[in-house]
């Protein structure tokens, strides 16, 4: 070899040349690379591989094609190396790869493994840890991320498992060094993304029970056994029986050896405070902190429910897409789901079939036939299940668009599948509302979406035939199949006309055959000769049986269909600028695409784009599936991916891609800018040529609209970015769309996001870049309630930036570090943070002395002081900190960072006893924040301070119609503090009594 070579299978694909990783190419090409790097050695023959590629449907061409694959990736792995010697051999009837010990990290974690059983064995807990700790770290994300096969499927299911051993395996050992706490804290996530795992809750259990906490350890157990009972219809296992009696008896041999836990006091923390760091301006991060009010405990910032139901009552979602003009057929199945609608039961119905067959346009025709039956609504979500590009959107963020379609603030969303699911629930109750769920991937994917009210109907589609809905959830399946010889005549009647079709029924018959009945074949047809209306529909038919030889189905194995000829037909029939368009919008990542992403990804004018577009649209390539936004059905992306993949020079593909990159960063950027004004921009390179970014002038409307609506696109660049290796614009996208998933609490997509762009940073070395994705981080994580790990990732961010380019960018990083220290109750560090912020804002303020986001940023900071000052109990100091603020912020004193400067005065004026300015001031901050309809959290951490201030002057009643109003904030927000205000007013009632 040239140099030592290296693999990776557990996250994305990859190969490495020594330092240099290696381009390996399509999705298929790298299905190839891991098959053979999964055989670890083994011969791997041809059909077999070819069965990787494209399961049991091949094309007759594929042993060619697999053989270009073989080639490609030898050049990519060794450059220089003639194939006889290649790491790649010909062997037979397939072919082999050759590694030596170490270079794939799934051998390096399968020996780390066996390493940590050697030290279970000798008792060696902590050597245990130290492998499984090492083992796990190899894991980038998603095993053979990217590869959407069925072989692919099978493999990410065996290695998940190897991952989910070793991570039960590494708790049972941190269980038995003590580490219960922690332990809780890993096991949380497990159990939320592995529900049915028992092995997962049954480690919860008992660390939850050495932690003092019997009865949350009940309660985990309630929760499985009613899961199952839903899921599968089950009972608990063996174990996880046992484990419920032991606990439940208090078994003394659950205890870890002599030690036995002693339970934490019961301590009343200091009441939330008033500053939030996340609202100081940012010159250079989206995202300082999470935005949040509380202070006092450990709980995360749970992002809160909805407001009020009159406030979400007042949207009415009608997302229904229009219905097909010359829909025609399916006449039965259409009048047996009619009944289905009128029925008043919750109907889940599965529209399954095969690709092509028409399962969309069925369901919106149903849909809007039924739609004035629900009329609280209607809501759709593409699922993108079987994008040839994207991945099946999960759940939670599925959830998150609905609810944001019914109006619910996404800044008032909580964390987590199940939560947003309840919500979701409990936001339908009552009403009648019709929803559409289309391209689902399994019943997995569907089964948190569904309502659960009586009075809604879910419709599902789906390639699948989701028998897990049909059997667990009562869904009606409803299968179609390629339409009857009759309705396949009356749709090309209808498309063409019916003189024209009566005139040559031969060749309308012929046409149908070709197209195998089926409704998207048929549909690319009837565009074809409609454009061709001078010539005989025996010409069509000729023209298409010339194109049907040697081509293979896309279907999954319930028809025959050659649709393949259609497309290549259409597609031969196309001007040059426009099927160049076709392949190369294949790259576009997101599900649909505006007129100047398509002008950038092609680098031409936006009028020439325009009528390429208007071409695709004729020949019924693409479709205008909202206005201005441009979509293909996934059957089209995956033969226009072919093609590109075949016809466009890989120079070309890298511009392309270069060229679609620099239009969503530089718009993003540009949108940033005016969203945030305060923000320091980062520096972007020069623009490609040919791409002309997003118009935005003056209007910060405009660019929030811009930002929600491509908010998937973007994040799908972000993942397209990084798949191909433009690790500058990972990084740089990642910054220009974060502050956008902060303010919508979206705190595990920021996790995700900022985890991408710093790993783009370290393979550039950007130091810089480096320490602004693990500020990021430190954010997402702080969020989530990880204040360990989010302080962490502060002191890395503080340390990088020092010796960094971005120093710029540090006072932002202590502010976090202040927010992060206080939640953990660490109040000196969190003083020593606020001021050394403090400290940089003031330098950077007399550097620039006429800026006013200088001025704003420090008047922002002396609040976070003298809410750190009052926290310990220095509350003469923290006053004159928060009289300084308010006086920094002069003519620009009304917004939400002046709210939390007067609650930070009102709380040090309670702690005095002074309770008529602090009564004073907290109603101060209450008016500002209703001005501004802030979080909602803030007006009830507010209000809980105005009543305990209330309650100490000797008002009651004031107190409890405060607490009160806080409670029912709290209450809709699901807030941990509901608990601690409910608690104070059941006192203030006890008291009332005695």
């Amino acid at each position: 070899m040239d140099s030592q070579l290296r693999f990776s299978v557990l996250g994305p694909v990859r190969a490495w040349r020594g330092p240099t990783e290696a381009e390996l190419g399509t999705p298929q090409q790298r299905a190839v690379l891991a098959a053979l790097l999964l055989a670890e050695g083994a011969q791997v023959c041809t059909a077999e591989l070819i069965d990787v590629v494209w399961g049991v449907k091949p094309p007759a061409s594929a042993p060619g094609i697999l053989r270009t694959y073989v080639h490609r990736l030898r050049k990519a792995l060794e450059p220089h190396r003639d194939i006889a010697a290649s790491v790649i051999r010909s062997v037979g009837d397939g072919y082999q790869l050759s590694m030596g010990e170490g270079e794939m990290d799934l051998t390096v974690f399968r020996h780390l493994l066996a390493g940590a059983e050697r030290a279970r064995q000798a008792g060696d807990d902590k050597g245990v840890v130290r492998q499984l700790d090492e083992a796990l770290r190899l894991w980038q994300g998603t095993a053979l991320a990217g590869i959407r096969s069925e072989y692919a499927q099978i493999q990410r299911q065996r290695l998940d498992e190897l991952r989910l051993s070793a991570q039960a395996t590494r708790i049972a050992a941190e269980l038995d060094l003590g580490s219960h706490t922690d332990a809780v804290a890993d096991l949380t996530g497990l159990v939320a993304d592995n529900p049915l795992d028992e092995r997962f809750r049954e480690l919860m259990m008992l660390a939850l029970y050495r932690s003092g906490r019997q009865a949350a350890a009940l309660e985990s157990y309630r929760e499985a056994q009613l899961l199952l009972a839903e899921e599968l219809g089950l009972d608990p296992g063996p174990a996880l029986q046992a484990m419920y009696q032991r606990v439940l008896r208090a078994d003394p041999g659950l205890l870890p050896g002599p030690r036995r836990p002693t339970p934490a006091p019961v301590l009343t923390p200091d009441p939330p405070g008033p500053t939030d760091p996340a609202t100081v301006p940012a010159p250079s991060t989206p995202s300082a902190v999470p935005t949040t009010k509380s202070r006092s405990t450990a709980t995360p910032p749970t992002p809160p429910r909805p407001a009020p139901s009159h406030r979400s009552a007042e949207r009415i979602p009608a997302q229904l897409p229009p219905g097909l003009a010359a829909f025609v057929g399916r006449e039965a199945q259409l009048a047996a789901v009619r009944d289905l609608s009128t029925g008043g039961a919750a109907v889940v119905s599965a529209v399954a079939g095969m690709a092509g067959v028409g399962k969309t346009a069925f369901a919106v025709q149903w849909a809007r036939q039924v739609a004035h039956l629900f009329p609280d609504g209607q809501l759709y979500l593409n699922l993108r299940g079987f994008d040839p590009v994207a991945l099946p959107v999960p759940p939670e963020h599925a959830l998150r668009t609905l609810l944001e379609s019914l109006g619910v603030d996404p800044r008032a969303l909580p964390q987590g599948a199940d939560a947003l699911a309840a919500r979701y629930r409990s936001l339908l109750a009552g009403k009648r509302m019709l929803v559409l769920l289309d391209n689902a991937r399994d019943a997995a994917q569907v089964r948190p979406l569904l309502p659960g009210a009586v009075d809604c109907l879910s419709i599902v589609t789906s390639r699948d035939r989701l028998s897990g809905l049909v059997a667990l959830d009562g869904a009606v399946p409803v299968h179609l199949d390629v339409l009857p010889l009759p309705e396949a005549r009356a749709l090309l009647a209808r498309r063409l006309g019916a003189a024209r079709t009566a005139a040559e029924p031969e060749a309308v018959d012929e046409i149908i055959a070709l197209c195998a009945r089926l409704p998207l074949a048929l549909a690319v047809t009837a565009a074809r000769a409609a454009i061709r209306s001078a010539f005989p529909l025996a010409v069509i038919a000729a023209e298409l049986r010339d194109h049907a030889g040697g081509l293979w189905a896309f279907g999954d194995g319930d028809a025959a269909a050659d649709v393949r000829a259609v497309f290549s037909w259409s597609y031969h029939a196309l001007t040059p600028d426009a099927a160049r368009l076709f392949r190369l919008l294949a790259l576009h990542p997101g599900p649909d695409v505006t007129l100047p992403a398509a002008a950038a990804v092609a680098g031409l004018s936006l009028p020439h784009t325009r009528q390429l577009l208007s071409e695709l649209l004729q020949a019924h390539l693409m479709t205008e599936s909202a206005p201005g936004r441009h979509s293909s059905h996934d059957l089209l992306r995956a033969y226009a991916t072919e093609l590109a993949d075949s016809l466009e020079p890989p120079e070309e593909l890298h511009a392309a891609r270069r060229r679609q990159l620099d239009h969503y960063l530089y718009s993003a950027h540009r949108a940033v800018a005016l969203l945030n004004p305060a923000r320091r921009l980062i520096e972007l390179e020069p623009l490609a040529e040919g791409v002309r970014p997003e118009e935005f002038g003056a209007d910060a409307d405009r660019a929030k609209a811009w930002i929600a609506a491509e908010f998937t696109v973007l994040t799908a660049s972000v993942e397209a970015a990084a798949a191909h290796r433009f690790d500058t614009h990972t990084w740089r996208l990642v910054w220009a769309v974060s502050n956008h998933a902060h303010e919508r609490g979206r705190w595990q997509d920021l996790r995700s996001l900022r985890q991408v762009a710093l790993d783009a940073a370290r393979r550039l070395g950007d130091r810089a870049a480096e320490a602004d994705a693990l500020h990021g981080l430190a954010v997402a994580l702080g969020g989530l309630g990880r204040y360990e790990e989010a302080r962490s990732r502060c002191e890395q961010a503080i340390a990088l930036f020092a010796v960094s380019d971005g120093r710029h960018d540090r006072p932002e990083c202590h502010l976090t570090m202040a927010w992060v220290t206080d939640q953990q109750g660490d109040l000196e560090a969190a003083l020593d943070a606020s001021r050394q912020a403090l400290e940089l804002y003031r330098a950077r303020e007399r550097h620039d002395p006429g800026n006013p986001q200088a001025v704003t940023a420090v008047a922002s900071v002396l609040n976070a002081v003298g809410w750190a000052l009052s926290r310990l109990g220095r509350h003469r100091e923290a006053l004159d900190h928060c009289r300084q603020a308010l006086a920094a912020w002069g003519e620009h004193g009304e917004n939400v960072h002046v709210a939390h400067t007067w609650d930070s005065v009102g709380h040090a004026h309670h702690r005095l006893g002074e309770y008529g300015e602090a009564v004073a001031a907290f109603h101060s901050a209450l008016d500002l924040y209703r001005a501004h309809q802030h979080l909602p959290w803030f007006v009830a951490g507010t209000l809980d301070r105005l009543a305990d201030t209330h309650l100490s002057a000797g008002d009651a009643e004031d107190a409890r119609r405060t607490w009160t109003e806080a409670l029912e904030i709290y209450e809709l927000l699901d807030h941990a503090d509901a608990e601690t205000v409910r608690n104070k007013l059941c006192r203030l009632d006890s008291s009332a009594v005695v």
